[in-house]
């Protein structure tokens, strides 16, 4: 598996200054949606793993990294290059419906 758990703010800074792109994955435990999601980000993160590097980060864990980003619904995507927000999905979605819009970015 090729998804990190983002356990403190020094990690997440760790990962983005690999300066590669990044995949991450805002959830928390009680979110529905976001278990269903789990999986699929899981085989996307695998398939992407060449092109960038995938994190999860819990919201309840993480609020301040949540807030700093604007999420507002869960599960949200973004696809952060140069340290910059990309892009952004909201909501469950199928593995085809991700790859798609990772794909256009």
């Amino acid at each position: 598996m090729n998804v990190e758990e983002i356990r403190s703010e020094q990690h997440f800074t760790d990962v983005l200054a690999s300066n590669t792109e990044v995949l991450i994955d805002f959830w928390a435990p009680w979110c529905g949606p976001c278990k269903t999601m789990a999986p699929i980000f899981e085989q996307v993160a695998d398939e992407q793993s060449t092109k960038m590097k995938a994190i999860k980060v819990n919201i309840d864990d993480m609020p301040a990294l949540a807030q700093k980003y604007g999420i507002r619904s869960i599960p949200s995507l973004l696809l952060l290059k140069d340290k910059l927000v990309a892009s952004e999905h909201v909501g469950a979605a199928p593995k085809k419906e991700v790859l798609d819009w990772l794909n256009e970015h």
